[in-house]
């Protein structure tokens, strides 16, 4: 019998070494954080994104008694952002707040892009559903999609239509819109919210804009809004019809907005994370600031979203292969 003590013991010892390490990991996401916590935005300041990560992250700041800093970096419709990320120590000290062009768009009309949305990074929750809006300066004398549509057709070739960038919501309603009815519309990408200023300007004829970057313009009257893209009517915009009730039949098009940490972030931190995510999102301050800009709040799980993030990829990969777009 004393040939099996050295078994029974390295048993032992490893069981109690798996027991330290739950015990440490544990502790370490109870622990956390114990600094400032960034929070990387693809897109420049003032638009969706940025809204939402910077509303969020002052509530999180009072439950993790830590900063949370919302940074900038735009470019390549958000590509830029998210491979800061991807590339980041996975710690949980920097996150990503992102959106369906840079994470279910992106891979799919960039070939050169140097990481993988899916398996270098974690989705740790759902936090937004948001209708992208169709608006046109009053400069315009515009005041329902059917007259847009109308002059668009009398003159093929000369309205624009501006995005937030190649393969964001934007540029995808843009192409909907195009597809739908036959429509011979250039598409303008800017770098994030830069778009909205030649659109106030007049300068570009029309844009799907996500609701919250535009709610303020669109209140002091100094954008038109013709109607939302989603299937069903804002509350925020009660009185703005769907694109589908505007003539656009099967017209279905929003944005989702969430938070990723680096693909190696460990599990009980991302768990901490979406716990105190949704602990803000059901803060009843924080759902009516966000439902008033056009932002309804939504939270869930981190396996919830990972499977959404899928299934988000698999729709758009087909919708880009069949509309041909792709970024150079």
């Amino acid at each position: 019998m004393h040939r099996f003590y050295p078994v029974i013991r390295y048993a032992a010892s490893f069981a109690a070494a798996v027991v330290a390490l739950a015990t440490v990991s544990t502790a370490q996401a109870q622990d956390w954080p114990t600094q400032p916590v960034k929070t990387v935005v693809s897109f420049t300041a003032g638009g969706t994104t940025d809204i939402i990560a910077r509303e969020i992250g002052n509530e999180l700041s009072k439950i993790w008694k830590e900063s949370v800093v919302v940074e900038n970096k735009p470019g390549a419709a958000g590509n830029i952002g998210t491979g800061a990320v991807v590339n980041a120590k996975p710690d949980g000290y920097t996150l990503l707040m992102n959106s369906i062009g840079p994470i279910a768009v992106n891979p799919y009309i960039y070939s050169k892009s140097t990481f993988n949305t899916m398996t270098d990074l974690r989705a740790v929750t759902l936090v937004a559903d948001v209708p992208n809006v169709l608006v046109v300066a009053p400069s315009l004398n515009i005041k329902t999609v059917q007259e847009l549509t109308k002059q668009i057709e009398e003159k093929p070739g000369s309205f624009n239509c501006a995005s937030t960038g190649v393969g964001t919501a934007a540029h995808l309603s843009c192409a909907m819109m195009a597809k739908t009815r036959n429509l011979t519309v250039t598409h303008i990408p800017y770098k994030g919210a830069d778009a909205l200023n030649d659109v106030l300007s007049g300068r570009v004829q029309f844009m799907f804009a996500t609701l919250p970057s535009v709610m303020g313009n669109i209140k002091a009257g100094k954008l038109v809004a013709l109607a939302v893209s989603t299937d069903k009517r804002s509350p925020a915009l009660k009185d703005v019809p769907t694109m589908q009730e505007a003539g656009y039949k099967d017209f279905a098009m929003g944005s989702w907005f969430g938070y990723f940490a680096p693909a190696k972030t460990p599990d009980d931190i991302i768990q901490k994370i979406n716990k105190d995510i949704n602990t803000v999102l059901q803060n009843p301050t924080v759902k009516a600031k966000l439902s008033n800009e056009g932002a309804e709040p939504v939270g869930g799980t981190s396996e919830a979203f990972t499977k959404f993030v899928k299934a988000e990829n698999e729709k758009w990969k087909a919708f880009t292969t069949e509309m041909n777009i792709s970024a150079k």
